[in-house]
């Protein structure tokens, strides 16, 4: 066997995983009942472990929320003695208290198998030098980027965000060859990278995103600012292990999800009930192997498809979309519903744009509401295009969105750059 080559990514037949998926969340099931949270849930539906013996049966359980994770604070829906917990995370939340995740090590150590799976499907070997620039702490994101590259066999250097002199510093030096951060931020060294001339003195081949979905646009300009190969959508959240859940391959059809760690269903997000392939809905998640706190019919409230059909690649494993948004961020501008990613896809129509925006939602004095989209020119095309320019993106997002938005074009690197997520929505509106 090559030693540069890792395989962590199993081949399953169809029939195999459908007797994973089945046989795991019947151990899901056992495993909850060992919380009193989840028991005395079960008892309010009406259900028990044992009622749960096909896929069909998933439908009959109750979802549950992050309100379920707060509510049992500090160690909810814990399914272990508290003795056998080797780690927690938290998420990223600014609001009430921190939803506390708690980790066996054998939930660790899928965590990082995870990860190495994704790696593995970004077409990495051990010879690829992994430098890391997301957060560490209580966020999942570093110990996962980093436990997983090390479970992988690259060399791994943990930077973390910010600090662009040492990154550019270590990119030189060092001669990474991935890199591994948020697509702001990755936007953000890319121009750090193209203004100091060093684009043809690093070795980066591949750039691995998280934490916020790259539209094309963006995508593009990172590609061409870093003059990588090929950049990579990878999935999760801190209730799923974290970071590592799901990741596109070169084929971009969508993101390869383990189907043999997680069962993903997509709701309406008002009914709950499943809504056909290919049309958008909340994700829901259930885990087949999380130990500690296992996920019965978690609402993620992340917006996606299920992507139909068999990958190109030939993965079997199956796909999910882009996150599209949050069903929880979704806008109401004038009575329309409006999601992030719809902008995302109007700004794609036009070559002249870049991938950045922002919006600015306020109210007058008539109670009237008013929308500003704010987007940067594309590289390389002349202000004297932006009034023209802004009235077909007007134009376009009423057509697509039926609500009249106000559009601005504004210089490239003019909206501000983050080394986390950008913020994409300002609402100045008053209540």
């Amino acid at each position: 066997m090559d030693m540069q080559k890792r395989h962590f990514i199993p081949q399953y037949t169809d029939e195999e995983l459908l007797k994973i998926q089945t046989e795991g969340l019947r151990w899901t099931m056992h495993q909850a009942e060992r919380s009193p949270q989840y028991k005395a849930l079960f008892k309010e539906h009406g259900v028990c472990a044992d009622d749960i013996r096909t896929l069909d049966d998933l439908q009959r359980l109750p979802c549950i929320d992050a309100e379920d994770l707060r509510r049992g604070y500090p160690f909810p829906l814990l399914c272990v003695p508290q003795e056998e917990v080797v780690r927690i995370h938290a998420s990223s939340g600014t609001t009430g208290k921190r939803k506390i995740l708690s980790y066996t090590q054998n939930d660790v150590d899928t965590f990082c198998q995870q990860f190495a799976r994704c790696y593995e499907l970004a077409g990495l070997t051990t010879n690829d030098i992994m430098q890391i620039a997301v957060g560490y702490g209580l966020w999942t994101a570093g110990a996962g980027f980093q436990r997983g590259s090390e479970k992988f066999g690259m060399l791994t250097v943990p930077v973390g965000p910010g600090n662009l002199q040492i990154h550019l510093q270590l990119l030189q030096d060092l001669g990474s060859t991935c890199f591994g951060a948020t697509a702001s931020m990755a936007l953000l060294m890319g121009e750090e990278v193209e203004r100091a001339g060093l684009r043809d003195k690093i070795k980066l081949r591949k750039v691995i995103c998280g934490s916020e979905t790259a539209s094309e646009k963006m995508r593009q300009a990172i590609i061409s600012k870093l003059g990588v190969e090929d950049i990579f959508d990878i999935g999760g959240m801190t209730e799923m292990y974290g970071p590592g859940t799901a990741i596109d391959c070169s084929c971009h059809t969508g993101l390869h999800y383990w189907a043999d760690l997680f069962i993903i269903e997509v709701l309406d997000p008002k009914t709950l009930k499943p809504v056909p392939e290919g049309q958008v809905g909340e994700m829901v998640v259930t885990s087949l192997k999380k130990e500690a706190v296992p996920l019965v019919r978690y609402r993620t409230h992340d917006l996606a498809s299920l992507v139909p059909g068999k990958c190109p690649c030939g993965l079997n494993m199956p796909r999910h979309s882009a996150i599209l948004g949050r069903s929880d961020d979704m806008i109401i501008f004038r009575g329309v519903n409006i999601y992030p990613g719809q902008l995302s896809e109007v700004i794609n129509k036009f070559e002249e744009l870049g991938g950045e925006y922002q919006v600015l939602l306020t109210r007058d004095e008539e109670a009237k509401d008013h929308m500003l989209l704010t987007v940067e020119r594309g590289q390389g095309f002349s202000s004297d295009v932006d009034a023209g320019l802004a009235k077909r993106v007007a134009d376009q997002l009423h057509a697509s969105l039926f609500a009249r938005v106000d559009v601005a074009v504004v210089d490239p690197a003019t909206l501000p750059r983050t080394f986390s997520k950008s913020k994409r929505v300002v609402d100045q509106r008053q209540a």
